[in-house]
């Protein structure tokens, strides 16, 4: 889901790195179907340029009701103002995903639709 715009160039399969967006290299490290994954991509500096990896692991846990419990850790965040920042952005975006998932999954409802600005302008992502 969380490619969906954009695309991924790939299957994440650990050991590979796929691209996600078109332009976000991303390293997979570990994948168990149904429960773990993990990968590897550029944190950035100020600047926006490529500086040090950041590492994420997601992991699914099944509940009894059928529902899955999803969590979602990145580090790796070098610390200062500018690590904290864009570690704080990314908590955001791993947040917003996993609400719009929920809402996708449980209601049909896709609010990815038409929020970024560059799917709004056909601009590429």
């Amino acid at each position: 889901y969380f490619t969906t715009i954009g695309g991924a160039s790939a299957p994440l399969v650990a050991g590979t790195t796929v691209t996600w967006w078109k332009m976000v290299p991303v390293e997979v490290d570990e994948v168990t179907k149904d429960k773990r994954i993990v990968l590897r991509w550029d944190a950035t500096d100020a600047d926006g340029r490529p500086a040090y990896k950041t590492r994420i692991e997601m992991n699914f846990e099944p509940l009894e009701d059928g529902g899955t419990f999803v969590t979602i850790a990145e580090q790796g965040w070098h610390e200062g103002e500018v690590g904290l920042k864009k570690s704080y952005l990314n908590c955001e975006g791993w947040s917003q995903m996993l609400a719009f998932m929920k809402a996708y999954l449980e209601y049909g409802i896709n609010l990815r639709d038409g929020y970024y600005r560059s799917e709004m302008k056909g601009e590429p992502a």
